[in-house]
């Protein structure tokens, strides 16, 4: 019998001709794995096109629940932004296409796995990371790596290497932006935004945006409640996370939220630019934090954006499946405990505006906050604080003026 190897398929032409491109060089048993994280109509006509390539099988995998509860969430209460702006939409949803790929690779029988990804991106660490740490032992095969057998650099030479395997697939030649889409997002890369110099040309880009300038002229308001950090209810509708990401997406997207233009640093060492629209996930990730500033104490919040910081270079450079990650989510974890709340924002052209913040778990005390004097602070007491405060500085400031006076009298 055959090989098997389990493909990760998008359906785009990359992936659809590496289905007759195993089958040619490795004699391969190709079975397709399509993992639905929340792409829309991406996912139309998949199982046809497959088939028609050549592949034996095709599994749609719908893991949209997972993805929001075992990946998205921990990172919106780690706070993890990678580089102050990217949300993380598509270094999340990479380990949870890889455990999958892994999973059905176990169920088939499959000796290998094989990616899309290119050899400049971040996309090819995350996949095979994640891959050698649930199974060390499956092949990993990365075509775009493999420049001895792999002869295709275009469009062109893919749908030309199709048409030659009499597989004719309903694409052109015609050069579009390079986009990833999932629930959480989308990513726009390629065309003008190459050059950094050029601005992006939004009304040809945007997917699931306006951009700011066309968003409505009245603001839209929104209430959101938590538990233990975990988005419960939206405008009153109890939801499951994916339901509130989803409403989310079409109401930030309608005022012109989460647009973000980046150069981002790679793993692989270049800088590359991209354009990414999170309106949901950029609102999601405002109300928590709005709702954390009323819980947490001075001293967890400084930790927390430290570790947070570094939960999402983890997450982005593909170690979702180590114990460091693993050890920085139990920390968010216990900080979560009390991140309790109703959360209230106006939304307004691009902008996200608080509204008001309640907690039954709320630090704010109103007789400490208050500008007249309460009961639980006494101004007096400043004084000796200040003065062990400030103790080093006034130390060195009399060692200074010492040397000083010292070298006048030399």
């Amino acid at each position: 019998m055959k090989e098997k190897v389990v493909l990760a398929y998008s359906g785009g032409l990359d992936t659809t001709t590496l289905i007759p491109w195993l089958k040619e060089n490795f004699n391969y048993d190709v079975i397709c794995c399509c993992v639905n994280c929340g792409q829309g109509n991406e996912l139309d006509g998949l199982d046809e096109r497959a088939k028609l390539s050549g592949a034996s099988k095709l599994y749609i995998e719908d893991i949209i629940d997972d993805f929001c509860d075992n990946y998205i969430m921990p990172c919106v209460e780690a706070g993890a932004v990678y580089e102050h702006k990217y949300l993380l939409g598509t270094s999340m949803a990479r380990p949870a296409i890889a455990k999958k790929l892994v999973e059905i690779a176990r169920k088939e029988g499959a000796t290998a796995v094989c990616h899309g990804a290119t050899g400049k991106g971040n996309d090819q660490i995350r996949f095979e990371l994640g891959i050698k740490a649930l199974a060390p032992d499956l092949k990993i095969i990365a075509p775009w790596r493999m420049t001895d057998i792999w002869k295709m650099e275009s469009r062109d030479d893919e749908i030309a290497y199709c048409k030659a395997h009499g597989i004719h697939l309903p694409f052109d030649d015609s050069h579009s932006y390079s986009r990833d889409r999932n629930l959480w997002h989308i990513s726009h890369e390629g065309l003008e935004l190459e050059n950094p110099s050029q601005a992006p040309n939004y009304d040809d880009m945007l997917v699931l945006s306006v951009t700011p300038e066309k968003a409505p002229d009245k603001e839209t308001e929104i209430t959101m409640t938590f538990e233990h950090g975990i988005p419960k209810t939206l405008n009153g509708k109890a939801m499951k996370v994916s339901e509130i990401i989803t409403e989310l997406n079409r109401i930030g997207g309608e005022n012109g939220i989460g647009i973000v233009d980046i150069v981002e640093n790679r793993v692989v060492g270049m800088k590359s630019r991209g354009v990414y629209e999170t309106p949901g996930g950029t609102i999601l990730m405002a109300a928590h934090e709005q709702l954390e500033e009323l819980t947490l104490d001075r001293d967890t919040m400084e930790t927390k954006k430290k570790l947070g910081s570094q939960f999402a270079q983890v997450v982005y450079e593909g170690k979702w499946f180590t114990p460091l990650r693993e050890a920085l989510q139990a920390f968010v974890e216990s900080t979560q405990n009390y991140v309790t709340g109703e959360v209230k924002m106006k939304l307004y052209k691009g902008n996200i505006i608080k509204a008001g913040t309640t907690s039954p778990y709320s630090l704010y005390n109103e007789s400490l906050a208050s500008f007249t004097t309460g009961d639980l602070y006494d101004h007096h007491d400043a004084d000796g604080f200040i003065t062990l405060f400030g103790l080093p500085l006034k130390v060195r400031a009399m060692m200074l003026q010492e040397v000083e006076k010292n070298q006048k009298n030399s």
